[in-house]
């Protein structure tokens, strides 16, 4: 099951781009927290320290415990602005969880192993879903979707309808959905300096069949 990390953070007063600014400027990250019956809570957290965690969890589906002025709220981080250039974290927002009540989030989707396919025959290994939308209780994420490919050869593919993920989580997409799959090597082509000579040599026969046809037009 998903990990929990802990994030202190701090109730703020007023709202807006200024405010913001000044968070910002004294170290501190703008954030909210929100949830199903209860209202929306503005605060601010380190900014330091929101980065590393960032940097280091699965943001998707890591549970994170905000420390609140001695409250404690269990959360997942439902969205993150970053600075479009600087390293820089804008905003976060905090989902706050219940135990027991069903969550929506994605969790990531790894492959495991080396396909058939690709050792013995030359194939190409194509990781199409990377995350994977689900539903479940909090107690019941996981912190990855592990996918053996090893026994995949060509043309071989893995479907969403082939996983097994257990009745208590409820995946979010198309049971035909294509998880990964072993593509057939493509048929080597000409490199970019065969096809460049054969072109030019193309472009001199058309040049000299033309020149060919001006004299004979001549000598009439």
């Amino acid at each position: 099951m998903t990990m929990t990390k802990t994030l202190a953070a701090e109730k703020r007063e007023g709202t807006g781009k200024g405010v913001a600014r000044k968070l910002r400027q004294s170290g501190r990250v703008p954030a909210v927290v929100y949830g199903k019956d209860m209202d929306a809570v503005s605060l601010s957290v380190d900014a330091n320290e929101a980065l590393h965690l960032f940097e280091t969890i699965s943001v998707e589906n890591t549970v994170v415990d905000l420390q609140v002025d001695g409250e404690s709220h269990t959360t997942l981080v439902r969205e993150i602005q970053s600075h479009p250039v600087r390293r820089e974290l804008i905003h976060i927002d905090f989902l706050r969880i219940q135990a027991g009540v069903m969550v929506e989030l994605e969790i990531p989707v790894h492959l495991e192993g080396t396909p058939i396919g690709v050792k013995m025959n030359g194939g190409v290994l194509d990781h199409i879903v990377h995350e994977l939308p689900v539903r479940c209780i909090p107690s019941n994420i996981p912190d990855s979707i592990n996918v053996d490919v090893s026994g995949l050869d060509l043309n071989d593919s893995i479907h969403v309808s082939d996983l097994v993920l257990g009745d208590d989580i409820e995946v979010l997409m198309e049971p035909e959905q294509t998880i990964c799959a072993i593509s057939v090597p493509r048929t080597p082509t000409l490199d970019a300096e065969e096809e460049e000579a054969e072109a030019e040599a193309e472009a001199a026969a058309a040049a000299e069949a033309e020149a060919g046809a001006d004299d004979e037009g001549d000598e009439d």
